[in-house]
């Protein structure tokens, strides 16, 4: 029998990490509060050699050459509709961008042969003992694991039951982010990418579905203090989002009218995540959890490398989990905060004040800027490698040949 190991979580960071485990030998659950695999969602992307060469080993990077959107462009306008800033696909879509649900998708297919797959159920208690962490669900049914994974992202659960309340580890910074789907109304096309207007402390932008011509996705920031709110009434959260955009020009109000039919919303607010130890006992987290941002920290980059590293930790620590966490936060934290820092501007970026919003605008404007911009984004994400191959199990390195529809967990 090989280690046993929960991770919470089936967006990014888990499948990945649940992908490595099992290629090392380890007996790998992973429960998932959805009842499915989410889909749709924003482009996430990846840049760099050192993304692109855990993608090659992981062997998923030809499925997102296939299924790669082709990157998304970006024109901010003012509200009379004049164009004042336009920037290419790879300033925001790396080297390869794909949708976030397809990635998710991908990486369950590579992860399912060899893992216990348990959607709509989640972790409700934890306690650890020299036995192992036995663990209570929301189901009722209670288990024994030797080791317990967060993979649960910027809300994390595990972090909760762990190391304690949201509060102390997760920082509001100044902006909120919302998104939902629309018809396509504008006719944008599919290589048109996105259109959003500017004005001080706000964006709503628009952009074209990268499967659906016909179908739309808007994508709101706005400056605020922390709100207080319930997470889970929607119905209230784009009561908040019409309040901060009433009066605003330009195509708003069309925008804010769909919004009231929308079935698919995503509200949050703009934050960032800093853990001071990122395991306790036999408990870790990785990804977003652990170092996340919700918007422009490279977090599914990170999560993907983080997955990598601390698989490939615990199978070189041949079951000695305090040494193999030890490494593998030794080996990441200043790698993940590094990216993470480009979360802290992201609301800025996106919806700044001001004189912010001149000061972005004049100097993106300019190429030399623009590409040196680029640049920089592709080397924050360099981390010297290492290399875990030697503890594979070789019956595990072929990637399954084609991507289905996820069905019943395979046991």
């Amino acid at each position: 029998m090989g280690t046993k190991v929960l991770i919470s979580g089936a967006g990014i960071a888990g499948p990945a990490l649940a992908l490595w485990l099992g290629r090392y030998g380890f007996e790998v659950t992973v429960a998932e509060a959805a009842p499915r695999l989410r889909g749709g969602g924003q482009a996430v992307d990846f840049r760099g050699t050192t993304h692109l060469t855990v993608l090659e080993r992981m062997g998923v990077l030809d499925d997102l050459r296939r299924i790669r959107t082709g990157g998304s462009p970006m024109r901010f306008v003012d509200e009379s509709g004049r164009t004042r800033l336009h920037l290419p696909a790879e300033f925001a879509g790396g080297d390869i961008e794909v949708l976030r649900g397809d990635l998710a998708h991908v990486l369950y297919e590579h992860s399912r042969p060899f893992t216990d797959y348990r959607f709509g159920e989640s972790v409700t208690e934890l306690r650890q003992d020299a036995d192992g962490v036995h663990v209570r669900f929301r189901s009722g049914e209670a288990r024994t694991f030797d080791l317990v994974v967060g993979a649960d992202g910027l809300h994390s659960n595990v972090r909760r039951l762990a190391h304690g309340p949201e509060q102390r580890y997760v920082t509001h910074l100044g902006h909120y982010a919302a998104g939902w789907s629309l018809p396509n109304y504008l006719g944008i096309g599919p290589g048109e990418g996105s259109v959003g207007l500017n004005v001080p402390g706000r964006l709503a932008a628009v952009g074209t579905s990268h499967r659906d011509p016909a179908t739309a996705a808007a994508f709101f920031v706005f400056s605020s203090p922390a709100l207080t709110y319930d997470r889970h009434d929607q119905e209230q959260q784009k009561a908040i989002i019409a309040g901060a955009f009433a009066g605003t020009g330009w195509e708003v109000p069309r925008l804010l009218a769909s919004l009231a039919e929308a079935d698919d919303l995503y509200f949050d607010s703009i934050s960032r995540a800093d853990v001071p130890n990122w395991s306790t006992g036999r408990v870790a987290l990785v990804g977003d959890a652990a170092c996340g941002a919700t918007i422009g920290g490279m977090g599914t980059g990170t999560g993907i490398v983080a997955a990598y590293v601390l698989a490939g930790e615990l199978a070189a620590a041949a079951g000695d989990h305090t040494a193999a966490f030890a490494r593998y936060e030794g080996l990441l934290r200043g790698y993940a905060q590094g990216c993470q820092k480009g979360g802290d501007r992201a609301g800025k970026f996106l919806a700044p004040g001001a004189v912010g919003l001149r000061l972005r605008n004049w100097s993106l404007n300019r190429p030399r800027i623009l590409d040196w911009m680029i640049e920089e984004g592709r080397k924050a994400t360099h981390l010297d490698l290492p290399d875990y191959r030697r503890f594979e199990d070789r019956r595990f390195e072929t990637a399954p040949d084609r991507i289905s529809t996820p069905g019943r967990p395979r046991r």
